[in-house]
């Protein structure tokens, strides 16, 4: 198999065909990479390819936009952190970038983004997720965060999960090109 390397000038171009040396890799990473030293080259392995060629192809294929997002999906459960809270936030549009990124800073934050808010039933325009070994961990991490970004007169809900939904990455079912047929 050989992984064609073609360079591409921008993300916003039309989206290049995708040839089955391409399906073959996104095959190979839909449900994530190995957990070795270095698995691109197990990848490549599997894939008659070097490492090279699969970390080259991959970096093609995120600029190009057909693979969106490239990162890490945490299963928390299985790390033990079994409580997970949303806080959600109404803030002054005039604080929410200054205050998002006091709240992103902390290592316990693992999402924190912007929405808009949906008025009057829902005021909140900043969210945040904390997770923890249990939900006394994840109040205490909350008063931590409230008191260091000066939260505390902020009008805030928090949402702790009930039940978890499998987490998992990207599936790529991209449809066969066609031949002219």
């Amino acid at each position: 198999m050989e992984l064609n390397i073609i360079k591409h000038s921008t993300a916003t171009s039309p989206r290049p065909p995708v040839d089955e040396a391409d399906r073959r890799l996104l095959a190979a990473i839909q449900h994530g990479l190995p957990l070795t030293p270095r698995p691109y080259a197990e990848i490549g392995a599997q894939l008659g390819v070097s490492e090279e060629q699969v970390i080259a192809r991959l970096a093609y294929l995120k600029e190009a936009g057909v693979i969106r997002r490239f990162g890490v999906v945490v299963r928390h459960h299985e790390l033990g952190y079994a409580s997970n809270a949303m806080v959600v936030w109404d803030v002054p549009e005039e604080q929410v970038t200054e205050l998002g990124r006091c709240i992103a800073d902390f290592d316990f934050i693992t999402l924190c983004y912007r929405r808009p808010r949906r008025l009057p039933q829902w005021r909140y325009n900043l969210y945040c997720m904390i997770h923890g070994k249990n939900r006394e961990e994840v109040l205490a991490h909350l008063e931590w965060m409230v008191n260091h970004c000066g939260l505390q007169t902020l009008p805030h809900e928090v949402l702790f999960s009930r039940r978890r939904f499998k987490q998992r990455g990207a599936i790529y079912t991209l449809p066969a090109e066609t031949d002219g047929c």
